[in-house]
């Protein structure tokens, strides 16, 4: 999982160090900000020197699939105290999500020794890499050249497979499947996400109700 984001995490920080950005500061959005696309979408705004309230809004924007993670997260950790679950909303990326997803899908028991210890080796990578792609990013001039860019579609692409018994699964894997690769040529990346995204849960919420089995709790 580590190999797989390490490309992104590097060109996040050689895109930061073109435009503009030290390394202890693209270090520090990847500390703070720690949104991934939103991250890149605001290093590139920031480089054409847009109004703060649009770089801003923008991550904003790019980043609402996140409430959307949140909310159904939420349902399995419902039982944590406050600040764990804030810790955990925080650290709540697209991996993590998805992994949080198929271990309370398998009954195992959602505990905050296993949250973290997912998470906290994806988050200190990820600020890791933003320092090493800020400093040393420019080496790798055609990282397609290397399939480097390939390796994070290949693990998502195992993960939606994990979830193909699920009620509905194939017609909102499909809804979201075309609207992205319509919003990528017409819109552009990494609107596309969100996009395809929005497409997916629209449909799933237009159709009928599955049934539902209330996954184990920790």
């Amino acid at each position: 999982m580590i190999i797989a984001i390490a490309p992104f995490g590097l060109l996040f920080g050689a895109l930061a160090a073109d435009n503009g950005f030290s390394i202890a500061e693209a270090t520090l959005m990847s500390a703070l900000v720690y949104g991934g696309a939103s991250q890149i979408v605001g290093v590139e705004l920031f480089g054409q020197q847009a109004a703060p309230w649009m770089i801003v809004l923008s991550i904003f924007i790019v980043n609402t699939r996140s409430i959307l993670y949140s909310a159904a997260a939420g349902r399995l950790i419902a039982h944590w105290p406050g600040a764990q679950k804030a810790l955990a909303f925080f650290l709540l990326v697209d991996l993590q999500y998805a992994e949080t997803e198929r271990e309370a899908e398998q009954g195992r028991r959602l505990t905050l020794g296993w949250y973290l210890g997912l998470a906290l080796p994806i988050y200190l990578t990820w600020i890791a890499e933003a320092a090493l792609g800020a400093a040393f990013g420019r080496l790798v001039t055609d990282p397609h050249a290397l399939g480097l860019d390939f390796l994070v579609p290949i693990y998502f692409l195992s993960l939606v497979m994990g979830f193909r018994r699920r009620a509905n699964w194939l017609p909102v894997v499909a809804a979201s499947a075309v609207v992205s690769m319509l919003a990528y040529v017409t819109v552009g990346s990494p609107w596309h996400v969100s996009v395809g995204a929005l497409a997916g849960i629209l449909l799933a919420a237009a159709m009928p109700l599955p049934r539902y089995v209330e996954p184990s709790r920790g």
